[in-house]
């Protein structure tokens, strides 16, 4: 019996989930697929039988499961370009639909960019745009193919479904090429196989509204049915639990018209129970639908909560100034590039809570209702925006993607109360893709969105960023300032933001910060700012972001240091205290990303101004953030990825402590340096900084922080290096650490007296012969095969197969070095 491949693909055990927001049955298509990166001549190059051997098994597959995607390693391989065009998906499906006259769905949570859907030969639906949901009605196509020979004989009673994705470029598409990430392919999100009754309900439009002082609340509750079998009546019964579970109100209605979107209930309630980020609490709307032919529920959470962005003045939550404390996110990670599991998602959204996050802008596309729903549960407000971002504006093709996408976003997260803002666009100013580039054209395209998200959903505010001549289309700004990296130095921060909020009504700060090649420590970090013209912090032009030419500037000129980038975060926290009328900013990014147009970066292809590594390592930088922004007591010392510090003997350091607590005692090799208290505004480290001089060798620094009666701690250990070095003349290559077949080695920089060049940045190469294979294409510091050294050193893990190996290190103008492994 032949099957899709030399042997037959059975859908075995299906993980079953009840997402929050489905009560029907809920397949998740997680396992027993396969994949080919290619094209195929047609659909039946998928389908047909092939004996083993023969012609037909080619091109031949490879076995995945779901979330997948294309380019998981070579996003960030600094050997090649990324690949963009087609690759297939297949698997079978044992299709048993539970609800008499029932229907079967494909639930794609996303796919990119341009997906067709496929049981066996028939195509049966098809999607452009790689972030916005969407599903697939294959009722008729799976029975009709079960009641053919070929189901019984060749796939065994089940029914093969295949996916063809696409992310070939296309300048009638958003997001541009231009864009700085990557624009993924595959099936990098969830896809489930749903059961649904005759009728069943699309979706429900839940809005909850309070007065100013929430003490009053209102609720409207719409629904929009999917009847594909004409049902004429049915009857509605509408439940509202508060956050315990206990029932609020309850409502029946009888239904004869189920066209377009059904009013179902407008209810007042009287003191709600108030959504913030300080307590999420979130109330439970179900709705069950009865007819002749069955019963469908749904549920689905909300929250009541009020908001304002204060025209010339701050963001209010609830009636009281909430400043917003931000940072962005973007759908990747090393070794699976977009094709995020829950479990990923889930430790990223608390690591951003943890570092006292309340604001996200969701960067530069619709996310997964994983996201959505997190941030629900954990209490952090969003921005969330479509992917029209850079290139310009196309024709109709185009534009008519954009007003889908954002119809979509808006219908498909309207409920999440954790919304305050949908994004109209990102660095719409930026030409390159059309030989036009027409500012009426583009503000009249931005205009007709703003009017959409507008008439769609009239609570929620638009915004953009990076557009001025587009600023007053929306209701919420953001201009472009990048004080100390881009443009000027950080200490213009202040002054530049009061600035810009004074052009517009109402200013919010996305984007700011800069990047920093994690395991590079400096001395000396500010250095660079003594080039830097002042006055242009909020000036930031085409080029900027490049690594050649132009005005000098930290980005080009600066030294990608953890260390600048920390001073830098630092002044802008302890400025934003001290600016009542923010409403807030959101840090750019909290994770590095994968983006082809940074080839030249030190670690290729990432854009590094997260303060976390694609793997969740985190660097210095998030430790800055949780001494301003968090309550649990902190504390940490600067520099625990920095193994050996340097300078002359009886010279004083400065050592950093990053703190929340009130008052904390440094301990350098066993002797107290004294107490310091922390005042916010004392730059740098809010006060708790030490000016010590170490002792050549092993140093041990302890730190003791009392936060009222809690006491928090920290130690790290360093070398102190008070030799001289001179120009790197060679390399040496030593294994550090090995742990379950994982050898984790580190190459050294060193001069012709073997002393090590702690201020090396050489690029270097890592390279592997043997039973082995080296982890890289992560897209991280010590996973990353060709990369800049980070005072004077490199790492990357190899994974030894238990076998034997040599790994080799070449830089330009040095000899190779080479380590035996396995032996």
């Amino acid at each position: 019996m032949y099957l899709l491949r030399s042997g037959i693909i059975y859908l075995l055990v299906l993980l079953l989930t009840v997402h929050q927001s489905f009560s029907q049955e809920k397949i998740r298509l997680i396992n027993n697929w396969e994949f080919v990166r290619q094209d195929l001549g047609g659909i039946w190059e998928a389908v047909r039988p092939v004996g083993k051997g023969n012609p037909e098994s080619v091109p031949l597959w490879e076995k995945v499961s779901m979330p997948h995607c294309f380019n998981s390693e070579d996003a960030v391989d600094p050997d090649v370009n990324y690949y963009q065009g087609p690759g297939w998906y297949r698997t079978l499906i044992d299709v048993k639909n539970p609800y008499n006259e029932g229907r079967v769905l494909l639930h794609f949570e996303g796919a990119g960019q341009k997906t067709e859907v496929y049981i066996y030969t028939t195509k049966v639906g098809s999607h452009t745009g790689g972030y916005d949901e969407w599903s697939v009605d294959i009722t008729k196509a799976a029975e009709d193919f079960k009641r053919t020979e070929v189901c019984r004989k060749q796939f065994g009673g089940k029914v093969p479904l295949i996916i063809r994705c696409d992310n070939s470029r296309d300048l009638e598409m958003i997001p541009s090429d231009l864009s700085d990430f990557t624009i993924y392919g595959g099936l990098y999100r969830y896809l489930n196989l749903l059961y649904v009754p005759a009728l069943s309900v699309d979706k429900v439009f839940a809005t909850p509204e309070t007065d100013a002082a929430g003490k009053a609340g209102h609720l409207t509750v719409r629904a929009r049915f999917y009847n594909p079998a004409n049902v004429v009546a049915a009857k509605a019964e509408l439940r509202l639990l508060d956050p315990s579970g206990k029932r609020v109100a309850v409502k029946t209605v009888q239904l004869d018209d189920l066209k377009g979107d059904v009013q179902l209930w407008d209810l007042r309630i009287k003191e709600p129970l108030l959504w913030s980020p300080s307590k999420p609490v979130l109330y439970t709307l179900q709705t069950v639908i009865t007819f002749a032919g069955g019963t469908f529920s749904k549920s689905e959470k909300i929250g009541f909560r009020n908001f304002e962005f204060v025209e010339k003045g701050p963001f209010l939550l609830n009636g009281q100034r909430l400043l917003l404390r931000g940072t962005h996110r973007h759908e990747d990670h090393a070794g699976v590039g977009q094709a995020m599991t829950e479990d990923m998602v889930r430790i990223e959204m608390k690591m951003m809570k943890d570092m006292g996050v309340n604001f996200i802008r969701l960067g530069h596309y619709q996310q997964s209702r994983i996201v959505l729903d997190l941030c629900d549960s954990l209490g952090i407000m969003v921005w969330e925006e479509i992917p029209w971002c850079r290139g310009g504006l196309g024709g109709e093709v185009y534009k008519e993607q954009a007003r889908r996408m954002l119809t979509n976003m808006i219908e498909q997260h309207y409920n999440h109360p954790a919304v305050i803002i949908w994004g109209l666009g990102n660095e719409n100013d930026w030409p390159g893709d059309f030989p036009e580039f027409d500012k009426e054209k583009i503000r009249t395209f931005m205009k007709e969105l703003n009017d959409r998200s507008q008439r769609l959903d009239p609570l929620r505010k638009t915004a953009i960023r990076r557009c001025d001549f587009c600023s007053d289309i929306v209701d919420v700004y953001s201009p472009s300032i990048w004080a100390g990296w881009y443009r000027g130095v950080y200490t213009e921060y202040k002054q530049v933001s009061l600035d810009e909020f004074n052009k517009v009504k109402r200013l919010l700060h996305v984007e700011w910060g800069g990047d920093s090649h994690a395991r590079r420590h400096s001395e000396n970090p500010d250095n660079a700012l003594n080039k830097i013209k002042r006055g242009g912090g909020a000036d930031e032009r085409a080029g900027d972001a490049s690594l050649y030419g132009g005005a000098a500037r930290v980005s080009k000129d600066g030294d990608w240091s953890e260390s600048y980038i920390c001073n830098l975060i630092d002044w802008h926290l302890k400025e934003q205290e001290t600016m009542p009328w923010l409403s807030g900013s959101a840090y750019w990014p909290f994770k590095d990303f994968a983006t082809p147009v940074r080839p030249d970066n030190p670690v290729p292809y990432v854009n590094q101004k997260g303060v976390v590594e694609r793997d969740f390592t985190k660097k210095e930088a998030y430790y800055v953030f949780q001494s301003y922004w968090t309550e649990k007591p902190m504390v940490h010392i600067y520099g625990h990825s920095w193994p050996v510090r340097w300078g002359g003997e009886g010279e004083e350091k400065m050592v950093k402590v990053y703190s929340n607590c009130d008052e904390a005692e440094l301990i350098l090799n066993g002797k107290s340096m004294g107490i310091k208290k922390r005042n916010s505004q004392d730059f740098p480290a809010a006060g708790l900084r030490w000016s010590l001089p170490f002792v050549t060798g092993e140093n041990v620094v302890k730190v003791v922080a009392l936060k009222g009666r809690e006491k928090v701690e920290d130690m790290l250990r360093f070398v102190y290096q008070t030799a001289k070095w001179g120009k790197a003349a060679k390399m040496s290559l030593k294994k550090i650490a090995e742990e379950d077949g994982v050898a984790t080695v580190e190459m050294s920089l060193l001069d012709s007296n073997d002393v090590q060049c702690l201020d090396s940045t050489n690029w270097v190469r890592f390279s592997l012969a043997g039973d082995g294979k080296l982890v890289d294409n992560q897209g991280t510091s010590s996973g990353a095969r060709l990369v800049q050294a980070y005072n004077g050193r490199a790492m990357i893990r190899i994974r030894l197969n238990k076998g034997k190996s040599v790994a080799g290190v070449t830089s330009e103008g040095l000899p190779a070095a080479f380590l035996k492994l396995g032996e």
